[in-house]
């Protein structure tokens, strides 16, 4: 009997990849096989870092990873899961106005595909405070980043 190998999605912007995005995607390969890292394109949004710089910091970031992937989107994230083959996404949570949002966006994807289940990492509390946007505000006006990104990473 063939053993299915467990994979999972972690979608996201990743404008840009934190040391706590960093925390979930180690913690979620605790419960998965692979985790797909999925950069999404948001038409709605601009960009800080253009998609093959946030690709490269993730690659930087997760180089040595074992069972680790990036790839970049332009759809649903369950219309993604489906063309892969994955039946769970990965998603990570500072604090609860986080778990709102993200509780709101894993209702809505089961409603739309029940057979496809979220689920929601909190953050270890050493990098509860790290967000994107206080990374792009940080680099904006040229202060020190390097606590919130993972080691070796460079912006």
């Amino acid at each position: 009997m063939a053993i299915m190998k467990r994979i999972a999605l972690f979608p996201g912007s990743f404008d840009p990849f934190t040391a706590g995005h960093l925390n979930i995607l180690r913690r979620a390969l605790t419960m998965f096989d692979e985790v797909v890292v999925a950069v999404g394109i948001n038409q709605d949004k601009r960009g800080f870092f253009d998609m093959p710089k946030r690709l490269q910091i993730i690659n930087q970031a997760t180089s040595g990873i074992p069972g680790v992937s990036v790839i970049q989107y332009d759809s649903l994230t369950i219309d993604l899961c489906r063309k892969l083959g994955i039946k769970h996404i990965v998603r990570g949570v500072r604090n609860m106005i986080d778990f709102e949002t993200e509780r709101s966006i894993a209702d809505a994807n089961r409603r739309l595909a029940p057979d496809i289940e979220t689920i929601i990492i909190p953050t270890a509390q050493e990098f509860a405070h790290i967000s994107s946007s206080a990374v792009r505000d940080i680099l904006k006006h040229g202060g020190d980043y390097s606590a919130f990104i993972p080691k070796g990473v460079k912006l």
